[in-house]
């Protein structure tokens, strides 16, 4: 029997989606935007003391290769032939951090995860030292002073490190965030790879002028950070190097976005004022602000319902018990599990659930639940609509949550627009692929509107009258008040839990997310 021809389907897009808990590899048909293959690796978290948060650069690394092996296999049953691969794309989680020896390739630590919390009174001590007058960490960078971002946890590791302290001392160190160490190695590593970031992720590090685009002087001195190790910032559409190594060998490598701008692309948010906002682990809500700058955040709360209180056993099953009630009956969840972030930004705070009767049971906490993630997205976009003087007038969503039809529909009715979901999940992913297949050298992948593939949409209506949703609004405002002033000392870098101890009874700890956004950014893609 004569073997079977392989497809020929045109020019294809791959893409590396490297995220906290996994890494994927995805394959796009450049003229269609129809997702062909996938594989996927989890990753493990380490959590060496309370508060701190782990991963293994080289296991992160060896699971993109084993994604990309993976994936070109399964191509290959579906008699799709590879080399019709025509770039690569990088997606990634952001603000984690890495530092590594050029010389040899190897980290000389874990990578410390964006949501680790060792550096609190690292912030604490810095905030004593930035003019009251003149905050220019936060009016060049856009962001506020955060154990979030990677410029605190480099100088974390910086001063306790000694492989890392003798690296640097001996011009033998490269920091990066993941995408960074990424390209750098699957571009040849220690035989030439390229130290190179994006906007989109150095925008992040808290290191990164976002009106001058480029490192600054300034804010490198104020971390006491070394600029030598920085990696070069480049647009988030262009060619930055070669694969060299495994089944792409030779393969360009010509995209790279922080994973939630990644999003935004891949929901084709390219005129100013469009918005979406990923339902996942996270919550993050972007906006297409043009040549402004902004910044947003939310946070989600079923993972904690499912993990510390037991009240489901899967994350789906939140939307059952929701939607067996239909309403909280006044009951409000405020998820300031490690503070209010945007728009408050209040260290503080702690989670309460408040407005509880003899009636309340494990249905109304759920929806309340619910509810916290969309009254946190109508903050976040409140704050955006004054920050931009563009109000939406739809919101595009995606994410895993997004299968729960309740939440959706929560979220108009709260924002009081239409929510508008994707029958394509995949646009973080999707979105890397189109920033790598429209790069000049490659142009496989047309950014113009009339060649972009049309997407079946999901819509939720606004369902409850204007004058509901703004007093349910009111009504959560008053409840985050009261979740404020509860805690005043920091969290201790040496991970010692005490301070929990203190805490009464119905008050948790989570975190949230942030993101900074603008269009300008995607150079070449918006």
């Amino acid at each position: 029997m004569a073997a079977s021809k392989k497809a020929v389907l045109g020019p294809l897009v791959g893409a590396v989606d490297q995220g906290t808990s996994s890494t994927r590899f995805l394959v796009f048909n450049s003229k269609t935007a129809e997702l062909l293959s996938h594989h996927q690796v989890e990753i493990e978290q380490k959590f060496p003391k309370e508060g701190w948060v782990e991963q293994d650069p080289k296991e992160i690394l060896q699971s993109v290769y084993e994604c990309i092996e993976k994936t070109c296999e399964k191509l290959g049953q579906l008699n799709i032939d590879i080399s019709n691969i025509k770039a690569i794309g990088v997606s990634n989680q952001r603000e984690t951090t890495v530092v590594w020896d050029k010389l040899t390739g190897e980290p000389l630590y874990n990578a410390v995860v964006w949501l680790d919390l060792r550096t609190q009174s690292t912030v604490a001590n810095l905030s004593k030292i930035i003019p009251v007058n003149n905050n220019f960490v936060k009016t060049k960078t856009g962001l506020p002073l955060s154990t979030y971002f990677s410029a605190v946890k480099l100088r974390w590791l910086l001063d306790n490190v000694r492989k890392i302290q003798k690296a640097v001392e001996e011009d033998r160190a490269l920091f990066g965030t993941i995408d960074s160490w990424l390209i750098w190695s699957l571009t040849g590593g220690a035989r030439g790879g390229v130290h190179c970031t994006d906007v989109t992720n150095a925008s992040r590090t808290m290191l990164f002028n976002i009106h001058s685009l480029e490192w600054d002087k300034e804010l490198c001195e104020f971390f006491e950070v070394p600029m030598k190790i920085l990696p070069n910032v480049r647009s988030s559409s262009e060619i930055y190097g070669l694969m060299k190594a495994g089944a792409l060998e030779g393969v360009p490598i010509s995209g790279c976005l922080g994973d939630q701008s990644a999003a935004l692309v891949g929901q084709m948010c390219f005129q100013d004022g469009q918005a979406k906002n990923t339902y996942g682990t996270g919550c993050f809500l972007l906006c297409n602000t043009g040549h402004k700058c902004s910044v947003a955040i939310a946070g989600a709360v079923v993972r904690w319902l499912r993990d510390n209180l037991g009240i489901i056993k899967t994350s789906e099953e939140i939307e059952k018990l929701a939607k067996e009630v239909g309403t909280s009956y006044g009951c409000y969840f405020v998820p300031a599990f490690s503070g209010l972030y945007a728009p408050y930004w209040e260290p503080s705070a702690r989670g309460i659930i408040c407005g509880l009767t003899q009636f309340t049971n494990k249905c109304h906490i759920a929806f309340a639940a619910l509810e916290a993630v969309c009254f946190q997205t109508r903050e976040i976009l409140d704050a955006m609509n004054r920050d931009c003087g563009i109000p939406l007038s739809h919101l595009q969503v995606d994410g895993g949550m997004t299968n729960n039809k309740i939440l959706m529909q929560l979220q108009a009715d709260i924002l009081y627009i239409p929510v508008v979901k994707p029958s394509m999940p995949e646009t973080t992913a999707l979105g890397a692929a189109m920033a790598a297949g429209a790069a000049e050298g490659v142009g496989v992948w047309s950014l113009k509107p009339e060649d972009l593939s049309a997407v079946t949409m999901e819509r939720f209506e606004p369902q409850i009258n204007a004058k509901e949703s703004e007093i349910r609004y009111s009504t959560w405002k008053k409840a985050v008040k009261k979740s404020m002033g509860w805690v005043t000392t920091q969290y201790p870098e040496n991970g010692d839990p005490s301070i929990f101890s203190s805490l009464p009874l119905g008050f948790f700890i989570v975190s949230s997310m942030v993101m900074l956004i603008g269009a300008r950014y995607l150079s070449g893609v918006a």
